[in-house]
């Protein structure tokens, strides 16, 4: 057993959970989170730990900053998500919104980080700022992905700002670097040459030796793949050290779902459930 890790009660908008291995399954042995953050922990023991972040108010509002702090010990098994997609308010003249995560993954331990997308309402400004650090014989399975708003209300992509960005770090080196920046006053995220027809966009990320059998895999079906025109989900996938890189691009939010879904299937007898079967 490892020492709980120190809790920052001043923060706002802060959340720590830490995992260890107790009586040889994984454990909630540190969870917390302040408002406006919620940390949901349904799975706290057992093959893996299940933990889903939510917000008071289903979203984040102007000027609201997060912070989510993620300690894996040896041998561990944990997922992380969130209770639906997180809905960007808009912000206009009030500040900001942004969430950070950093995750520290020691010798032996995997994490299936896959929160729903994000979801930027018109005149919405969100940033955020992802690291995982991997020991040796660590593993990640990396979701990030966005919509371009409510379409059904008559929004898309009219955010005023998003971008992301995620550094993957093993034994201390970075093999990782991953930024999108969109800002309709310089580019046009609708125009054709941007985004064009497709309104949602994923990224999934395989990395270190437990998943080296599902990375290759990935790589071989997707270069299997037939090229087809205006086809209305595309995938392209790319190697990395110790892994590989899923990138998807779809018409709808759905599609997109369903091809994560796909691809995740094998964490299934990682976690030892499936964490969306009753999502997608």
């Amino acid at each position: 057993m490892v020492a709980p890790a120190k809790i920052n009660y001043a923060e706002k908008g802060y959340a720590l959970l830490e995992v260890a291995s107790v009586g040889g399954e994984s454990t909630v042995i540190s969870a917390y989170a302040s408002t406006p953050l919620k940390l949901l922990t349904p799975r706290a023991r057992g093959a893996s730990v299940w933990a889903f972040t939510s917000s008071f108010g289903g979203g984040l509002v102007a000027g609201d900053r997060t912070r989510l702090e993620l300690h894996l010990a040896r041998n561990t098994r944990s997922f992380l998500g969130t209770q639906s997609a997180t809905k960007v308010y808009r912000n206009t003249g009030q500040g900001a919104s942004s969430h950070a995560t950093s995750a520290m993954l020691a010798e032996g331990s995997l994490l299936v980080f896959a929160p729903d997308p994000v979801q930027p309402f018109a005149h919405s400004s969100y940033g955020q700022r992802q690291e995982f650090r991997l020991a040796a014989g660590s593993g990640l399975a990396l979701v990030d992905w966005f919509s371009s708003g409510r379409l059904a209300c008559g929004e898309r992509w009219a955010f005023t700002r998003l971008e992301s960005r995620n550094e993957i770090f093993l034994k201390g080196e970075r093999i990782f670097l991953d930024a999108i920046s969109l800002n309709p006053a310089g580019m046009p995220p609708a125009a054709s040459h941007t985004t064009g027809r497709f309104n949602c966009f994923a990224l999934l990320l395989l990395a270190g030796e437990p998943l080296k059998n599902a990375a290759a895999d990935l790589l071989a079906e997707v270069a299997a793949l037939p090229v087809q025109r205006a086809a209305p989900l595309i995938c392209s996938a790319s190697p990395i050290r110790q892994g590989a890189v899923l990138r998807v691009a779809g018409e709808t939010t759905e599609a997109v779902g369903r091809e994560l879904h796909r691809r995740l299937k094998f964490a299934s007898d990682i976690l030892g459930d499936d964490p969306w079967a009753r999502k997608w």
